[in-house]
């Protein structure tokens, strides 16, 4: 399975055309939320750090096959995550295999998506990720770490990973509030300043994934 994976994986990579996804899970929170942060983000991934991601995300459910497909998938809201017995599994065995998970707490998620994270990684902790890792570093150098996008409760942005042999395959963004900085400029009126942080630390994690 993990050798299938990595050629479709290296397939998607050096193809005209990449592709990413959003998770679609249940439990009742709104997997749907910011709309526009997707498709933003990919255009501004296109135009300044040269890749070749579709316009347009995919949706993806956990326990999907399709899964596989996407070397790259988001998953953000602001309430419930359950995440079925298959759901767990499928997840388990795409990012043991090479795929990224990306989570960003839109405020509201954590309480929920930790427990559903302790089932895909039993054995595994969430562990903050240090302001020195690769993904702060390049294309677009943040020295402090992940930055602060939406204020909420005062406390510091947080980035937590699961890492398997050394390489980050989830990643969680807490306090944060990344997706909304990727939103359309007036969804939320966020000063230019704010989105340009907000759209280079996507463009990061993306280049993270299709570089390492």
């Amino acid at each position: 399975m993990k050798k299938i994976f990595y050629i479709l994986l290296l397939f998607s990579i050096s193809s005209f055309s990449q592709e990413i996804a959003l998770l679609k899970y249940s439990g009742g929170g709104d997997w749907y939320a910011n709309p526009t942060s997707l498709p933003n983000l990919i255009s501004f991934c296109n135009a300044n750090i040269s890749t070749r991601i579709k316009n347009k995300p995919s949706t993806v459910e956990p326990s999907n096959p399709d899964l596989f497909s996407y070397p790259f998938v988001h998953m953000t809201g602001h309430g419930n995550v359950v995440f079925s017995d298959s759901d767990v599994t499928n997840l388990r065995n795409y990012l043991t295999a090479g795929g990224f998970l990306h989570i960003d707490d839109n405020y509201g998620m954590d309480q929920f998506i930790r427990k559903e994270i302790k089932k895909i990684f039993p054995n595994n902790s969430l562990v903050e990720i240090p302001a020195n890792h690769p993904i702060f570093q390049k294309p677009f150098p943040f020295p402090n770490g992940l930055p602060k996008i939406h204020e909420h409760d005062g406390t510091r942005p947080q980035a937590f990973g699961i890492f398997i042999d050394n390489k980050l395959v989830l990643l969680y963004t807490y306090e944060c509030d990344l997706g909304d900085g990727w939103e359309d400029a007036e969804v939320h009126n966020d000063p230019a300043n704010v989105r340009d942080k907000a759209l280079k630390m996507g463009a990061n994690i993306i280049n993270y994934i299709f570089t390492n």
